[in-house]
C-alpha cells in the first residue's frame, strides 16, 4: 500500500516526528557507560506513554522476526545493526550503539534512527557513522515531487560506496503513514530514473545503514537482532520525511 496523506495528516505527522526525534535525542543524552539496554527501553516507554503515543514495535510481528518484538525501541550494539532486541547488557566504553524508534501519535507513525559511540570513539566507528549521516543527507536532498525512488536510492548508495562500504539491499527505506512499514521500498542503492514517482503527501522513512566490511547479515538466536556476518561494526541513520509541493521536509528532528 502507498498512502498519500492530506495536509491535515501531514501536520499530525509533524507532531509524531518531533516526538520521535526528541525521544531519541533524550535517550542519547542519558546513555552513558554502564547504562543497561533494558533501562533505555524503559526510558523510551515512559516518554512515549507520557506523550499519549504508542510504540510501533511492541506488537510488531513481521514474517522475518520471532514476534511480537515486545519492546519499545530497537537497541543494536557494535556488530548489530537492525532490530536490536533490548536485553540485559550494560554499555561499555567505546560501544557503538544504534537506537531505532517508531511511534504512532494521533493515527500517524514516524520512524528514525541514530548511531553514536558511548565514551571514547574509534575513528573507524566515527567514519562509519558519518558515512550513513552523509548518505541520508544526500537522499533527502535528492527527494522531492516528481523524483523517482531510484533517484533517492542512487544518491544514498553513491555516498556509501564512495566511502568504501558494501551495501545490503534486503532492508532499506520505506513508505510510512498510518502504519510503520508501507510501500514504496527505497533501497540504499539503485538506478536513477527508475521506481515510483514521489508525490506531495507521501511520507518516506529513509535509512542508510552499513556494515564495515560485508553486506551479509546473520540473525541472533533471539530471532530479531540482525548483525554483520563478519562481526564488523555497523551504523544506521534514519529520518522520516514528507514530500511537499516544492521539495521535502524532515519530520523527525528533535523539537528542542
Amino acid at each position: 500500500m502507498i498512502e498519500i496523506l492530506s495536509p491535515a495528516e501531514v501536520d499530525r505527522a509533524r507532531r509524531t516526528g518531533a516526538l520521535v526525534g526528541t525521544v531519541l535525542q533524550t535517550l542519547r543524552d542519558r546513555t552513558t557507560v554502564g547504562t543497561n539496554l533494558l533501562e533505555i527501553d524503559r526510558w523510551a516507554r515512559t516518554m512515549i506513554e507520557d506523550a499519549g503515543a504508542v510504540s510501533c514495535y511492541v506488537d510488531y510481528a513481521p514474517s522475518f522476526g520471532r514476534g511480537p518484538f515486545g519492546h519499545h525501541v530497537c537497541t543494536a550494539v557494535n556488530d548489530a545493526v537492525l532490530h536490536g532486541l533490548p536485553h540485559d547488557r550494560a554499555i561499555a566504553d567505546g560501544d557503538l550503539l544504534t537506537l531505532d524508534l517508531a511511534v504512532t501519535l494521533d493515527g500517524i507513525a514516524a520512524d528514525a534512527a541514530i548511531s553514536f559511540v558511548v565514551g571514547d570513539a574509534d575513528p573507524a566507528d566515527t567514519a562509519l557513522i558519518d558515512a550513513t549521516e552523509r548518505a541520508l543527507a544526500a537522499g533527502i536532498a535528492a527527494a522531492g515531487p516528481g523524483v523517482r525512488t531510484g533517484d533517492v536510492s542512487h544518491a544514498i548508495g553513491a555516498v556509501l560506496t564512495a566511502a568504501g562500504y558494501p551495501v545490503n539491499t534486503e532492508f532499506g527505506g520505506h513508505g510510512i503513514g498510518s502504519t510503520m512499514h508501507q510501500d514504496p521500498h527505497v533501497a540504499n542503492t539503485g538506478w536513477p530514473g527508475r521506481g515510483y514517482t514521489l508525490r506531495p503527501g507521501l511520507l518516506l522513512a529513509l535509512e542508510p545503514w552499513v556494515m564495515a566490511d560485508t553486506d551479509e547479515l546473520i540473525t541472533d538466536p533471539d530471532g530479531w537482532t540482525l548483525r554483520s556476518a563478519t562481526g564488523a561494526r555497523t551504523a544506521h541513520t534514519e529520518h522520516t520525511v514528507a514530500i511537499t509541493e516544492d521539495g521535502v521536509e524532515v519530520l523527525t528532528r528533535p523539537s528542542r
